[in-house]
């Protein structure tokens, strides 16, 4: 029953939660970023060069055949996916990076920023409530 309680305590923690949170958000990001590439950046670069879809770029190590009534599929190597995967790696990587800079120069600006001096203590209050009065009866 112990442990069940350890881990309770341990799950609610927020930096656990957070980076629940965290994951989630990253793999719809990784979904729109991937859609980004693939649907808008990918078109263009193949018509670029020449009406290359990457998807269908690979070398084909090992025709597909038919031997003794059984299909055996080609063997390739699709370095075309390879191509978009690192074009998606880098765009992350890039906006990861400008989203860390901006963290970064915010908490600069946070400690660069002067505090708001702390209200005086009641006490200190009191006492110059007290010696502006005495200063009044002198008059």
């Amino acid at each position: 029953m112990g442990m069940l309680k350890e881990f309770k305590t341990f799950a609610m923690k927020g930096n656990v939660i957070d980076l629940a949170v965290a994951v989630i958000i990253g793999g719809a990001f990784g979904k729109i970023v991937s859609s980004f590439v693939n649907d808008i950046i990918m078109p263009p670069l193949g018509i670029l060069l020449g009406g290359v879809d990457f998807k269908d770029l690979a070398i084909i190590l090992r025709e597909a055949y038919t031997e003794a009534g059984t299909d055996f599929p080609a063997v390739t190597l699709s370095y075309g996916n390879f191509i978009q995967n690192v074009v998606d790696f880098l765009i992350i990587a890039f906006v990861i990076f400008l989203a860390i800079k901006a963290m970064n120069s915010m908490k600069k600006k946070e400690e660069a920023a002067p505090a708001a001096p702390a209200a005086p203590p009641k006490s200190e209050v009191l006492l110059e409530e007290i010696r502006d009065l005495l200063k009044k009866k002198e008059l």
